[in-house]
């Protein structure tokens, strides 16, 4: 029986590796494809998910360069190699919880997470926007983009959900920004975590092809 965590990793990408349709041998992305099907355990990722030209190198560029990462969710945050992010000076944080957003949230009727990436939005420190939970805020952030106030070094959109979901990352999907997204309704903050991770983990010199 293998118990070590790093001996399961290692073990658990080379079953994905075994399993996965050889079409995708050579892809530039691998690594992070295989990163969200360990995530999941679900292989349908391979083809939902679509990452536009240099999305992933233009992601780890700007969190070299400091730039933060805002996300929709504390769970993204809470999954994300903090201590890696760290030695660019760089960082994820969330605004869905801050004291303003809810007062503003409830004051204008709109969700917290719209409020949210409009707050983010504003701030140059802000290079990577990751959101796995809220069509809504996807949706407010394409329309920052064409209002050109925003233009992010990578957009992660993979919502989850039955409304709005599928329909928000469409709207991403033909923006001219550098964006990493999942087709359809799948989805959610854990995937939003292994992309960010394994972009993150390309800069330790490993990457899982």
């Amino acid at each position: 029986m293998i118990v070590k965590p790093y001996e399961i990793e290692k073990r658990s990408f080379e079953i994905i590796g075994s399993e996965l349709d050889p079409r995708f041998a050579g892809h530039p992305d691998l690594d992070l494809i295989k990163r969200v099907i360990h995530t999941t355990a679900d292989f349908e990722y391979a083809d939902l998910l679509e990452i536009s030209g240099d999305a992933a190198v233009s992601g780890l560029n700007a969190v070299k360069s400091g730039k933060k990462i805002y996300a929709d969710t504390t769970m993204i945050v809470s999954g994300v190699n903090k201590k890696q992010l760290a030695k660019y000076g760089s960082g994820i944080y969330t605004l869905v919880d801050d004291e303003s957003v809810k007062n503003e949230a409830e004051r204008t009727g709109v969700t917290r997470s719209i409020i949210g990436i409009e707050k983010a939005a504003s701030r140059e420190e802000i290079g990577i926007f990751a959101i796995g939970n809220a069509p809504t805020a996807l949706f407010k952030l394409c329309e920052m983009i064409d209002a050109g106030l925003v233009k992010p070094d990578l957009v992660i959109g993979v919502p989850v959900g039955f409304v709005g979901a599928a329909e928000s990352k469409e709207e991403l999907s033909i923006r001219k920004v550098p964006y990493i997204l999942t087709r359809g309704r799948k989805g959610g903050s854990p995937v939003a975590v292994s992309i960010i991770n394994a972009i993150l983990y390309r800069s330790l010199g490993y990457d899982e092809r």
